[in-house]
């Protein structure tokens, strides 16, 4: 009997066509890894130039991003962990792995958000742009949808709303990757949440034909202009989680006020482990 992370190997082995090294090189992407997590340093203009080339080449992509909660998330889910090695695209979406990364690596990566650089990538692409919208309430999935055929123009083949029941093989998750086959998408934006969405890819896949597969998170809400994003240099100061906070705390109090301080527990814990507090009072003593 294989144990979950037997079966995390196999999948990412038999996922990945080309080398993980090789697939970095292909979009100048410096990989590295953070607390378990495989991520690629890339900028956004970069992530946007990849998917118009896999739309326009007909070739699968998958595009995924990590923030603190996911972090914290994949500590104790392998499979979390499988799908971030088998991504094509892997990058940092928030101030906390930033933070992890120049604790724990040296350097600061390129810090994006999807709404950041996907209407960079749509705008170029217009009409070939085939996008199907899973997840978000029904009439949030469709205010996005017809915004972004406004904006873009880009053709919606299908939106279906995330009340439905995405555990493999449930009659509403078979039905609905049919429905994404038959509408032959280039694009499908993932917008179930944290890690619901993830999850729904890394079970469902190696299920659906050749498209770009972005999880999207709350790009379904910002689309629709129910959340408008703050400044740019919120998140440059680290505290657009706090402004998100502030916006949702029913939803968010949770995520942030208890899972920072347990991602926190985790940073110090692999930061010991990687010897960073003795190392930095042995090079204190040497400057001095």
């Amino acid at each position: 009997m294989h144990s979950d992370a037997d079966v995390v190997v196999e999948r990412v082995r038999s996922s990945q066509g080309t080398p993980p090294a090789d697939r970095d090189a292909l979009m100048g992407a410096e990989a590295f890894e953070v607390m378990g997590l495989r991520l690629q340093n890339i900028h956004r203009a970069a992530i946007a130039e990849r998917v118009v080339e896999a739309v326009e080449e007909k070739s699968g992509l998958l595009v995924v991003n990590a923030n603190a909660h996911c972090v914290t998330l994949s500590q104790k889910e392998s499979w979390m962990r499988g799908f971030f090695a088998q991504a094509d695209i892997a990058f940092c979406d928030g101030a906390g792995v930033q933070l992890a990364t120049k604790i724990l690596k040296g350097f600061t990566p390129h810090r994006t958000t999807p709404p950041e650089w996907i209407g960079a990538a749509l705008e170029r692409l217009g009409p070939k742009a085939r996008v199907f919208w899973l997840g978000g309430a029904p009439d949030v999935a469709l205010a996005a949808a017809a915004a972004f055929e406004a904006r873009y123009d880009v053709v919606t083949v299908g939106v279906q709303h995330g009340y439905f029941d995405p555990t493999p093989g449930s009659d509403e998750s078979q039905a609905i990757v049919a429905r994404i086959n038959e509408s032959q998408p280039t694009v499908l934006l993932v917008n179930m949440g944290m890690p619901r969405q993830e999850r729904w890819l890394w079970d469902h896949s190696r299920e659906l034909r050749p498209l770009v597969a972005i999880t999207a998170g709350a790009l379904v809400d910002h689309a629709a202009g129910r959340v408008s994003r703050p400044p740019r240099w919120v998140a440059n100061l680290g505290i657009e989680w706090l402004v998100r906070l502030l916006r949702e705390p029913r939803r968010l109090w949770r995520r942030y006020l208890l899972g920072l301080p347990v991602f926190g527990i985790y940073l110090v814990s692999y930061a010991i482990r990687a010897g960073i507090p003795r190392r930095g009072r042995a090079e204190s003593k040497t400057s001095a």
